[in-house]
């Protein structure tokens, strides 16, 4: 299993309408995403950012994540959701949402630490 976390800008007039979306979000969307070994995915607001996590339980990331983006459920709701959304300068070339590094995960059962 892999973990992944990335932002993306909100445009401050159309945060209501993402927390719309994503209030109720489409079966289509929710099975697309889990029958692309995608689970425990979530998204946060603070200060006009939203950070998205989820963890990926596949084999070959890149070819799920090309198969997710040729859904035309997929590709539907992003018409909604991706006008409430402002890439980051720092994306990758292709990013939209960009991509973080993980720089620290306390693991279940982790107990030991530096004293």
């Amino acid at each position: 299993m892999r973990r992944f976390g990335m932002v993306i800008g909100v445009r401050p007039e159309k945060l209501e309408e993402y927390k719309r979306l994503h209030a109720e979000p489409w079966t289509g969307v929710l099975a697309a995403l889990r029958s692309h070994h995608i689970t425990n995915y979530s998204i946060f607001h603070s200060d006009g950012l939203l950070f998205g996590y989820f963890e990926y339980h596949g084999e070959d990331f890149a070819a799920d994540m090309a198969s997710i983006a040729e859904d035309p459920v997929t590709q539907e709701w992003w018409s909604l959701t991706d006008p409430c959304q402002i890439r980051l300068s720092s994306a990758r070339k292709g990013e939209w949402w960009t991509q973080m590094e993980e720089v620290f995960h306390m693991a279940p059962g982790t107990t030991e630490g530096r004293t």
